[in-house]
């Protein structure tokens, strides 16, 4: 198996991306149907949880998916987790700015951080899960996941996906390779293919969940595909 970027080079690389990831078209240009996962997303939580108090933003990034969810959710309280603290930073400045109670920033990996449980009504997992590793990397973070959501809570993801079939996954790669290239160019394309190769291990949807059924999670759907990204939910 080819060698990954760790955690902590990982952080080090999106230290360097605040602003990109700040700047919602660029930061989300390589990713299909960015915008309408986003809105689909916060959509869903409207009509899961429309009594959210708590938000937990895993991998927050620069505060994009927190931002979006405040616009249905005014009062929440939102916790942001990132390993990067120049990405924590950012975020904590522009979430702070528009909510109506004190941002808590933490910083750390979803896998290790202390986090209260049974807190949250929502966790949303952006362009962040495609890092776990092995199946029991991803198994242990879908139980940590549960554990920090309240009963009736929901974990929002969108993200980087693989097909179990590797003939399905050749073709995919190869239509995504050709929207990149479409759409930023040859340099900026072999750039986020080189960055997915370097720091990237997604999973299929299937494997994704029967893990997350197996942990406990009472509804699991689908709610966009579109090449190698999808959006889902799971209810606890």
């Amino acid at each position: 198996m080819e060698t990954k970027r760790t955690a902590a080079e990982i952080g080090r690389y999106f230290n360097g991306e605040v602003e990109r990831f700040s700047d919602l078209a660029k930061g989300q240009a390589s990713i299909k149907d960015a915008r309408l996962m986003m809105d689909l997303l916060a959509e869903t939580a409207s009509a899961l949880v429309p009594e959210t108090h708590a938000i937990l933003d895993i991998g927050c990034g620069a505060g994009n998916q927190a931002l979006n969810l405040l616009q249905v959710f005014p009062a929440a309280e939102c916790t942001l987790l990132d390993i990067s603290p120049a990405m924590l930073e950012r975020a904590k400045e522009r979430v702070g700015a528009v909510a109506s109670v004190p941002v808590i920033a933490v910083e750390g990996d979803i896998r290790t951080a202390e986090l209260p449980q049974g807190k949250f009504d929502i966790a949303v997992a952006a362009a962040v899960l495609h890092h776990l590793r092995d199946e029991a990397d991803w198994k242990r973070t879908f139980a940590k996941i549960h554990s920090l959501l309240k009963p009736g809570g929901v974990l929002l993801v969108s993200d980087l996906i693989c097909h179990a079939n590797p003939k399905i996954e050749a073709n995919f790669k190869v239509r995504q390779e050709a929207f990149l290239r479409e759409a930023l160019g040859d340099a900026e394309a072999e750039r986020i293919m080189q960055s997915i190769a370097d720091s990237d291990t997604p999973s299929p949807l299937e494997f994704q969940f029967g893990c997350l059924r197996q942990l406990g999670f009472r509804e699991v759907a689908l709610l966009h595909k579109n090449l190698v990204f999808a959006a889902y939910y799971a209810l606890k």
